[in-house]
C-alpha cells in the first residue's frame, strides 16, 4: 500500500524575509481587494440573498437560460442551472421592494416562455432580516477572533507565538475572502461557516507547530519537521476531502456545498503557506533572535 510522504524541505537555507515575505505580500493584496470592494459596493465580500434580502425561485422549464433572462420585467440578479431529472433553474432577485408575488406575476403566457414553466419553490428574505443576519455573522467572526486570541495567549503566555497564530488566522480568512470576490462566490451563511471553520483549522495547525517548537525536545528544525509530518498530512487530507465535495456538489448542482468546498480548499492552501512559511520565520526569530523568556 502506498504511503503519503511529506517531502523534506531545508528551511535553514531561507531567510526569515524570504519565508514571510510572500505570505505577507499575499495578505496585503487580499486586504487591498477587500478594501476596494468595501468602497465600491459597501461590503468586503459580495453578499448573497441572506444578507441583502430578495426573492429566489426554482423554475422547471425546457427554455434556455437566455430565454429565461428575457421572461422577467425586472432583471434577475443571477440565473443558475440545477442538476435534476428535469431542466431547472434557480432565479434570484436581490431587490428589496420586489415581493414573491410580484416576481411570479411577471411570468405569464405572454413571456418568451409561453406556458412552458413551473415554479416549484419560492424563497423570500426581507431586507431587515438580511441586515440582522449580516450583523450576526460579523459578530460571530469577531467573537471567534477575540476568543481565539485569549485562548492562544493563555496557552503560550508570550506575545510573539500568540501574535503568529492570530496573524495566520487573519491571513487564512482574508485571502479566501478576497478570492471569493474574484471568483464570483457570494457571501452566504454557508460561506461564513466555512470562514469560521478556517479559523479553527488555522489555530489547530499553528498551535501544533508552536507546541513542537517551544515545548518539545530536539532542535528547532527537528521540531518543525515533526510538526509538518502531522500538520501537513492533516491539511492535505482535508484539502482532498473538500475538493471532492466541491466537485461532486457542482456536478449535482448543489451550489451551497460547492461554494463551501471551494472556500475551504482556498483557505487550507493558504494555511499551508502561513503556517510553514510565515509562522516558521516568526518562531525562528523568536527562538534565536528575539526574547524567548
Amino acid at each position: 500500500m502506498s504511503r503519503f510522504e511529506i517531502p523534506e524541505v531545508d528551511l535553514s537555507q531561507y531567510s526569515n524575509r524570504q519565508l514571510a515575505g510572500p505570505v505577507l505580500a499575499g495578505l496585503a493584496i487580499a486586504l487591498v481587494i477587500l478594501a476596494v470592494w468595501t468602497v465600491t459596493t459597501g461590503f468586503p465580500v459580495t453578499p448573497g440573498i441572506e444578507f441583502t434580502g430578495g426573492t429566489e425561485l426554482t423554475i422547471q422549464t425546457s427554455a434556455s437560460e437566455a430565454q429565461l433572462q428575457q421572461a422577467f420585467e425586472s432583471e434577475p440578479t443571477s440565473i443558475r442551472g440545477v442538476a435534476t431529472g428535469e431542466q431547472a433553474y434557480i432565479v434570484t432577485f436581490q431587490v428589496d421592494n420586489l415581493t414573491a408575488g410580484d416576481v411570479q406575476t411577471q411570468l405569464t403566457d405572454d413571456t418568451p416562455l409561453g406556458a412552458d414553466f413551473d415554479i416549484t419553490s419560492v424563497q423570500q428574505t426581507s431586507a431587515s432580516f438580511g441586515q440582522s443576519t449580516q450583523l450576526t455573522a460579523v459578530q460571530a467572526v469577531l467573537f471567534a477572533f477575540v476568543l481565539m486570541g485569549v485562548v492562544v495567549f493563555a496557552l503560550f503566555r508570550t506575545v510573539v507565538p500568540s501574535f503568529a497564530v492570530v496573524l495566520s488566522a487573519l491571513t487564512d480568512i482574508a485571502v479566501p475572502a478576497a478570492l471569493m470576490n474574484l471568483l464570483g462566490i457570494k457571501l452566504s451563511l454557508g460561506t461564513v461557516a466555512a470562514l469560521l471553520m478556517l479559523i479553527g483549522y488555522s489555530v489547530d495547525s499553528d498551535i501544533l507547530l508552536a507546541n513542537h517548537v517551544l515545548r518539545r525536545s530536539g532542535s528547532f528544525y527537528e521540531s518543525v519537521e515533526r510538526a509538518m509530518q502531522t500538520g501537513v498530512t492533516m491539511t492535505v487530507t482535508s484539502i482532498a476531502a473538500m475538493a471532492v465535495m466541491a466537485v461532486v456538489s457542482y456536478l449535482f448542482g448543489i451550489d451551497l456545498l460547492t461554494s463551501i468546498g471551494i472556500v475551504l480548499v482556498l483557505g487550507l492552501l493558504t494555511d499551508l503557506t502561513t503556517t510553514y512559511m510565515m509562522n516558521v520565520s516568526l518562531l525562528r526569530w523568536y527562538k534565536f533572535e528575539g526574547v524567548s523568556r
